[in-house]
This record gives structure tokens, sequence and C-alpha cells, in this order.
């Protein structure tokens, strides 16, 4: 794509225009079109189905795409990750990020919220895309997926937030690699959470948190690499495992979570559960939150001796509680997405359906059509066939049965918790040889098929 710097000002001018459509993209799937009309306030000319339930799921996507939770007073406010973005040259500090930098890190643009002036600029060549002014620009228009920028009346900005669609969206890439319509629930592994993070003028927030130097943190942020995060950092500071490697585990996606009993790789709670964990440690939003589990000063000694498992604010000032209903109801809409067409082989899958529920024997565990137990969905270290770093870094000390549908949609990384198994074959190799399944070649290679379908 060639690049050429665009007047800012017409940019900035369309920053307001936001799309709005009967019909959402990606997981959005059930009553889109109800929901989008409540959204666009149309007095019901497209509205269909139960309008309680249309606006509740309204303001659940509101809340997934653009909630920040009041986090910006910690990622803007004491990180000043603002400034690393704006650069020097626009009041911040450093060179700044330039949109090409931004996806090179995995971050997003939403297409849809790009005005169509922009769009033949940027199909013209006549946007540089090497300037960071444009990724101000495009945070103006509220386009840069999971981030937030807050400007002032003169235009500059003052402040970042991020949202729960950075990690858990991302984009079809139907106008450019990183740029396209969203992808509600898809997990986002190119992002390179710790990469970013590290760009930050301080770190000081983490280092007092941890008790190591600004130095130490970065070294543990670029750690992560894409599509990795480490939610448990800030409770026991483990940053590395026992080999050396990175403790930063995947980032799952989002959908395909009704009907499943808990929601995290090693079974910390339900979906509405690390909601209300992420928004108000990881993300650092201001609300409230209660586990005691994390008053255990030898499992989680940071967060023990922060109080982080008794988090209480006036209803008045909780920004996280009065979300998390609406928050729960749309996240466990999105549906798992379907394979494309011409992904897996047909035949290969039929054959491999009949091993997966016979001598493969996975249907003990990935119960079809949820594909993991109903119900307790829990195993020790053990009866998987791994080591329980990860285990132990949980109150369970067990890791959860990890539901299968949209397997396509996130084999960038690897699978299991923290992408030990680099493709779908070593995960079958694995439970072939720990359980003594005696598969032949082509029986794992059909069984490979099947997971690639489901």
């Amino acid at each position: 794509m060639r690049t050429h710097r665009a007047p800012i000002a017409i940019v900035v001018f369309l920053a307001g225009i936001l799309p709005t459509a009967c019909q959402q993209s990606g997981g959005d799937q059930i009553l889109p079109t109800a929901a989008a009309a409540v959204d666009a306030g149309s007095g019901g000319e497209c509205l269909s189905g139960d309008e309680s339930l249309a606006a509740t799921m309204t303001g659940g996507r509101k809340t997934f795409r653009f909630d920040t939770f009041g986090d910006e007073a910690f990622w803007g406010g004491q990180l000043r990750l603002h400034e690393a973005i704006a650069g020097e040259a626009n009041g911040g500090v450093g060179p700044g990020l330039s949109p090409n930098q931004a996806l090179a890190l995995g971050l997003k643009v939403d297409a849809e919220a790009l005005p169509p002036e922009l769009i033949d600029q940027i199909e013209a060549g006549e946007v540089d895309l090497d300037d960071p002014a444009v990724t101000l620009a495009l945070l103006q228009l509220n386009a840069v997926v999971g981030v937030t920028g807050f400007f002032d009346d003169a235009g500059a900005i003052n402040g970042v937030g991020i949202q729960c669609a950075l990690c858990h969206s991302t984009v079809d890439d139907s106008f450019a690699p990183g740029i396209g319509a969203r992808l509600d629930g898809w997990a986002n592994r190119d992002l390179d959470v710790g990469a970013i993070v590290a760009t930050a003028p301080t770190v000081l927030p983490f280092a007092r948190l941890l008790g190591v130097d600004q130095r130490t943190v970065r070294t543990v942020l670029r750690s992560w690499g894409p599509g990795k995060f480490d939610a448990e950092l800030m409770l026991d500071g483990k940053a590395f495992r026992p080999d050396g490697k990175s403790a930063a585990t995947l980032i799952p996606p989002a959908f395909g979570l009704a009907g499943v009993n808990l929601h995290t790789s090693t079974g910390w709670g339900s979906v509405t559960y690390w909601n209300a964990f992420v928004a108000n440690l990881p993300m650092h939003g201001e609300g409230s939150f209660f586990d005691p589990r994390l008053d255990d000063p030898k499992k989680f000694p940071i967060a023990a001796a922060n109080g982080f498992g008794h988090i209480q604010r006036d209803e008045d000032e909780d920004r996280v509680t009065p979300k998390l209903a609406a928050l729960h109801v749309y996240q466990l809409s999105l549906e798992a997405p379907v394979p494309p067409e011409g992904s897996f082989d047909v035949e290969a899958a039929e054959r491999g359906d009949a091993l997966f529920e016979g001598k493969a024997k996975c249907s003990g565990c990935h119960v079809p059509p949820l594909y993991t137990e109903p119900g307790w969905n829990l195993h020790t270290p053990a009866e998987m066939g791994v080591d329980g770093f990860q285990a132990r870094r949980s109150p369970e000390n067990r890791y959860r049965t990890t539901p299968l549908k949209g397997l396509f949609s996130h084999t960038k990384g690897g699978f299991f918790h923290d992408g030990r198994f680099a493709t779908l074959l070593d995960v079958v190799n694995h439970y072939n040889d720990h359980f003594a399944l005696g598969l032949t070649e082509r029986q794992k290679r059909d069984v490979v098929e099947y997971l690639k379908s489901l």
C-alpha cells in the first residue's frame, strides 16, 4: 500500500461519524437486527424479538467494545501510554506510534468506523501510514479496536483507556491486513500486549507492585510475545516458568461459552467472574471485586499484601459492577464461528468424528455439542499428562477442558493454555501417547480434520 500524507484536518473533521447497521459482523449472532435498531434509536423501525433482551444485548455489546471502566486513570494517568502513542511531534514523547507500527503490534482497525472519504484516501495512497498523527486521527474516530483515546478541546490527546475488545476481538481483514469488520469474541493472537505496554514512558506502578526496577518490568513485558498475556503476574509475581520460558498464557476466544461451566483455562470461575476480575485488576478499572481466595499469602503473595480480593467502591463510583449483567448476556450470545468451506477434508473429518467418540476417547471429556463436560469440567495436571505450573497459579490447581468449536480461528500461537503444542497433530500425539490409544497415523490425521471442522 502506497503511503502519502493526507490533511489530518479532514480526518479529524470526520471524527464523530460512526456507522450503524441492522446486521453486525463477526460472532454477534443473536437478535442482531433488534440490537442495532435499539442502538440506532429507530423507535422500532426494524425492531423484532424481545425488546428488553435487545436493549440488554446492545448495552453489553457497547460495554464489550467501548467501555474502559475508568481504566484511563491508570493507562493514561499513571503510565502515560498516550504520550508514547502521540510522539514528541504531537505533544507526547519519543517517536510515536504510527498506524503501520500499531498494525505490526497486532492492533486492529474497525473499517466500519472509517468515513468513506478516508477510505478513498487510503485506497488512493494519500494517507501516510508511517505518521503517528494518523494514529491519533484513528483514535478520534474510535476506530482502533479495544483502545479509546481521550482528547482535549484543542484536539490534543490527554489520555488512553482499553476495553475487553482489545484482546478478545479482531477483524476480518476485508479492507487490508489488520483492517476490516469487527469479529467480536475472536482471540487476537497477533496482539503483543506486553510490547505495547512496555512503550509507556513509565511502568513505575508495576515496578512498585512487583518489587523490581522498571527495566526488569519491561523485560518481562517483552517476553510475553504476540497473543499472550499474564493475568496472574500481579497476583503471585511469577514472571517465568521453571524452564525459563515466559509464564504468560494464550489469549483465549470469548465466543461459544454458553452452557460452559468454567471459562478460563485453569477454572477460576465463570465468564462473569472473569469479567469482574479482569476489569478491576489487569485492566485497572474502577469497580468492586471480591474473592477471598486471593488472601492466601503463599499462593498469591502480591494479591494478599495489596487486598486485591477486597476492592470496594461506593455504588456511585463503581464503573464495573453495573455493566456486568449486560456484558455477560452479550458474551454468551457470541456463537463460535463456522470453519470456512474448503478448510478441512470432509471425508477425513467424518472418519475422525467416529474416532472422536470411539477409539480416540475424546468425547469422554469434550462432550458434544458443548465439547467440554456439562457440569464440573476440571482435571488435574496428572490426568492431562502435563506439568502443573499454571494450574498451581489458580485456586483450583487444575486445568479446564477447553471447548473446541471454532478452533480454526485461534490456531496461531499453538494449543493448550500456553501454546506448548504447535499443531493439532501435536495435541493428538500427546493424548495418544498419554492414554496409550494406539491410533494409527491416518487415524490421527482424521481426528485432526474433525477438530478443524468444529
